[in-house]
């Protein structure tokens, strides 16, 4: 089941949501709106290789905005440090920023039970777009657990205050791992 908004509100004041900073107004019928952070983190290379680890550099969105390029991930952050202790928080983008032709995520809108963090984007545009610190760019939603489960204890746990990092999945990627892949596709 999906909170609705006053539902929010109530476990919000509860203690069992957390929002910091939190603003009444952004509360929706069923969700949160939450907010585009200033900083933005970008690969330093154009081509990337699953089995690297990646350079990047951050990137600060002035008061007059940022245009934003078609065919370059730009990894962001809310502003707003989320926890969920009892429920499991779905990021979604907003449909205004879709309609711009941004998406807010490629993967990842889904956190655990016990997320506490700043939630992270992978923006990305179909064409140049300009953009501001501070907006409206996504929402969370959350939901019920049905049952306990296992405790989220990958490699993105989340800090307070930290840029996004780039993806971790070359410490997954050996030599050896990629050629067992390539040898389990036959």
């Amino acid at each position: 089941m999906i909170l609705s908004g006053n539902r929010i509100r109530e476990e919000v004041a509860a203690g069992n949501i957390g929002f910091d900073p939190f603003d009444d107004a952004q509360v929706n019928p069923n969700s949160y709106n939450v907010r585009l952070h200033k900083d933005l983190v970008v690969y330093n290379k154009d081509m990337l290789d699953m089995a690297e680890d990646h350079k990047t550099h951050v990137v600060t969105i002035p008061e007059e905005g940022l245009v934003l390029q078609p065919g370059v991930i730009y990894l962001g952050r809310t502003i707003e440090y989320t926890e969920s202790p009892k429920y499991v928080p779905m990021l979604e983008g907003r449909s205004s920023i879709g309609r711009l032709g941004m998406t807010t995520h490629v993967t990842a809108g889904v956190g655990d039970k016990l997320f506490s963090g700043h939630w992270t984007f992978e923006l990305s545009v179909v064409q140049p777009l300009r953009v501001y610190a501070g907006v409206e760019i996504a929402q969370v939603c959350f939901y019920e657990v049905d049952q306990e489960g296992p405790t989220y204890a990958g490699k993105y746990i989340n800090k307070r205050n930290t840029l996004p990092g780039p993806s971790g999945l070359w410490k997954e990627l050996s030599a050896e791992q990629i050629k067992s892949l390539y040898r389990l596709n036959g």
